[in-house]
């Protein structure tokens, strides 16, 4: 059987939701020549090789690394570290997952199995660095003379030539580590690094996290009895994070710690080291209502204030910023004046109708951002994301087509990636000086359905959603029952002007439902106020789920009210679990994929954002989690079929979550199933398993929406 001839749901589960074989982390060099990228060889081989588009030699493509050939064939072996963080960043491919390289990227080094490679990317040439440990984050000196690489939670610096290997900073203790994100940085602020090369090359900034305060968690798999349980620092809301300074290394060893207020900003959030300016430090309160932009002495590791942030609700961190423009502005990315708008000094450069999300690229002559239409837009553009040019002269979008778009760009050549409704995957197409010079093909398999999407705006808030109907449905077919397919909550647009991100809801449609996409308060994309609606109050995201039901049903759409089914993971399925314990009166089943139930165990960085500590507030926990719910006891509010899974090695949202709330239930009397997934983390990356999931979750819905299943007739 082909993989055209496999049913969606392995096809989808074998192709990793059709992202293998598609082009990603692309790299351009300075001098517009080469562009680097990760592909693998099909839509469904995992292994990433490492390519170089070279447009000096009329645009060939070549393999400049790959993990076949440099491993004899042999199976990867990762450490802990390395497996965790891959989890931390939702990395589900194999071979090369990431790579680094010097400023005029020549060098490229990247680590396979542990092992410490590079590449030269002019000669085509690639070699092994031999280095005791297992290597972690290798990246090149800016000359390309060095590499430094992360091993046993020790930084040490190599020759690219593999001569005069070193140790530079040594954990103390089993609770330290240098040059690594901790927990909440890597899972939460988007940091997924600890050291930063000086522009020099002389030498680096390197984090330090010791995480001796954080209490520690057992993850043990129920399967294998005979296997001890995984021991794992995790900082939960209200209890201590791990404790991160910041030190500059010389190459000869001698160090100098940066000092700043780590009491009041204990968040290391971003660094930022170029040679527009000194090193500049994002540092932010535990509150996250303040922080501050430290420019760091190389000399002394004293720090100075450049900009402060403050914000009653809190402040959200941008890729891209803080960064220094060349002519020595900061820019950075501010709610001001009720927008989201960018800034490079003292001045806006953006206004109400851009919501800008993050910073592509910055330029003597102008800023490359992605940016979604804000409020005050002329014309609504659903669930579109365009790149920008800005400069002190205006504004002019770079992206034309209708959908959702990113770039990378440097020495006046764009790699622009699109993706539309109409085509599968995205289209990449490399542009000089804005003429298109060449593309990049993807390998990523055809699925074999097509999303029939409409898009929508719902109830008074003008919600933003997605509709999706069976293939082929007609008006006179009647009314459908209803699934609605959130995520809804905070980070996590799913109503886009694309195609893949749909292919999941359309198969659900396909097998008889009226599917709805809602993207309500808390999500990203619309404005700063949208977004902080959720302070202190979760299930509010659920409110706006059942006036997008109600909403679209009074415009036409062929919805059955009688027969509302709802699912979700992480966010997704506590808002699930959430709208059958609390509104059974609008939905009738629920599929509660790896739940957060219980907010007192979700981290630090995340939670306390939004709910604040649980120890100050432990009202706001109790009314925003559903262990603590007073509805599973109530009687007036009937019980609903109700499916929960989880992964027990899931170290993100832990199978306690699940555990906890299968037992309220339990005690409330309330029937529910629990379906758990031996040695499955948060992605569940396993090919048969993603497949039965959406197999058992659609068994499940439509067994628990046939007339009387929940008691009442429909």
């Amino acid at each position: 059987m082909t993989s055209n001839e496999l049913s969606f749901p392995r096809q989808f589960a074998r192709t990793q939701r059709f992202t293998l074989g598609a082009p990603r982390a692309f790299t351009v060099s300075p001098d517009g020549n080469r562009v680097l990228y990760l592909r693998s060889s099909s839509g469904t081989d995992r292994t990433n090789q490492l390519w170089v588009l070279d447009l000096e030699r009329g645009a060939q493509e070549r393999v400049a690394a790959d993990p076949q050939a440099l491993l004899g064939g042999a199976d990867e072996q990762l450490s802990a570290q390395e497996r965790a963080r891959r989890e931390r960043s939702r990395e589900g491919s194999a071979g090369i997952v990431g790579y680094a390289v010097d400023a005029a990227v020549e060098l490229a080094a990247f680590a396979l199995s542990g092992r410490l490679f590079t590449a030269e990317l002019r000669a085509g040439s690639t070699r092994e660095i031999r280095v005791p440990g297992s290597a972690i984050d290798p990246r090149p000196s800016p000359d390309g003379r060095l590499v430094a690489y992360v091993t046993g939670g020790a930084l040490r610096v190599v020759g690219a030539d593999g001569e005069g290997d070193k140790a530079l900073a040594e954990p103390e203790d089993a609770h330290v580590s240098y040059g690594l994100a901790e927990f909440v940085a890597a899972e939460e602020m988007q940091r997924s690094r600890g050291y930063w090369w000086a522009p020099d090359s002389q030498s680096l900034l390197v984090a330090r996290a010791d995480d001796s305060a954080v209490q520690r968690w057992w993850i043990a798999d129920p399967a294998h009895p005979d296997r001890e349980p995984a021991q794992v620092g995790y900082p939960a809301a209200g209890t201590p994070n791990a404790e991160v300074r910041l030190f500059l290394y010389r190459l000869d060893g001698s160090r100098t710690e940066v000092v700043w207020d780590r009491g009041r900003y204990p968040y290391l959030a971003a660094v930022h080291w170029s040679d527009d300016g000194a090193p500049l430090l994002l540092t932010q309160a535990r509150d996250q209502r303040s922080q501050r932009y430290l420019g760091v002495s190389t000399e002394t590791g004293a720090t100075r204030t450049v900009h402060v942030d403050e914000d009653p609700v809190w402040l959200d961190l941008f890729p891209g910023v803080p960064a220094w423009a060349p002519a020595g502005g900061l820019v950075r990315i501010a709610d001001e004046g009720g927008a989201r708008v960018l800034a490079v000094g003292d001045r806006l450069l953006t206004g109400p109708e851009l919501h800008v999300r993050a910073v592509l690229d910055i330029s003597v002559d102008d800023i490359l951002v992605s940016a979604s239409a804000g409020e005050t837009a002329a014309v609504p553009e659903t669930g579109e994301i365009h790149v920008y040019r800005v400069n002190e002269l205006g504004v002019e979008r770079v992206s034309a087509d209708p959908g959702v778009h990113s770039a990378v760009r440097s020495g006046g050549v764009t790699v622009l990636v699109s993706a539309g409704t109409e085509v599968p995957g995205a289209t990449v197409r490399v542009l000089r000086d804005g003429k298109e010079v060449a593309t990049v093909a993807s390998y990523a398999e055809k699925p074999g359905l097509t999303p029939r999407v409409t898009f929508a705006e719902g109830g008074a808030r003008k919600i933003p959603c997605a509709v999706l109907l069976p293939t082929g449905h007609r008006e006179s077919d009647g009314k459908l029952p209803v699934l609605l397919d959130p995520y809804g909550g905070p980070h996590g647009q799913r109503v886009l002007a694309a195609h893949n991100p749909h292919l999941t809801s359309q198969w659900f449609a396909d097998q008889g439902f009226a599917v709805i996409v809602a993207d309500g308060r808390g999500t990203p994309g619309r404005s700063p106020a949208w977004e902080k609606a959720v302070k202190d109050n979760f299930p509010l995201t659920l409110d706006d789920q059942v006036d997008a039901l109600h909403s679209l049903a009074e415009q036409g759409f062929p919805l059955d009210l009688a027969r509302v089914a709802i699912r979700g993971w992480s966010y997704g399925g506590y808002l699930a679990a959430l709208a059958v314990l609390r509104r059974p009166d609008v939905f009738h089943a629920g599929v509660a994929g790896a739940p957060v139930t219980d907010w007192r165990l979700y981290d630090t960085h995340y939670t306390e954002r939004y709910l604040g500590d649980p120890q100050e507030q432990p009202e706001v926990y109790a009314a925003s989690g559903l262990v603590t719910d007073d509805g599973l006891s109530a009687p007036e509010n009937p019980a609903r079929p109700l499916m929960i899974i989880h992964g027990l090695a899931d170290d993100n949202v832990v199978a306690a979550h699940t555990l906890r709330l299968s037992s309220a239930l339990l005690a409330a009397g309330r029937p529910h199933e629990v379906l758990p997934l031996s040695g499955v983390t948060h992605m569940t990356p396993q090919e048969q398993v993603a497949e039965n999931l959406l197999l058992l979750q659609v068994d499940f819905i439509k067994r628990s929406l046939a007339p009387g299943a929940d008691g009442e007739s429909h």
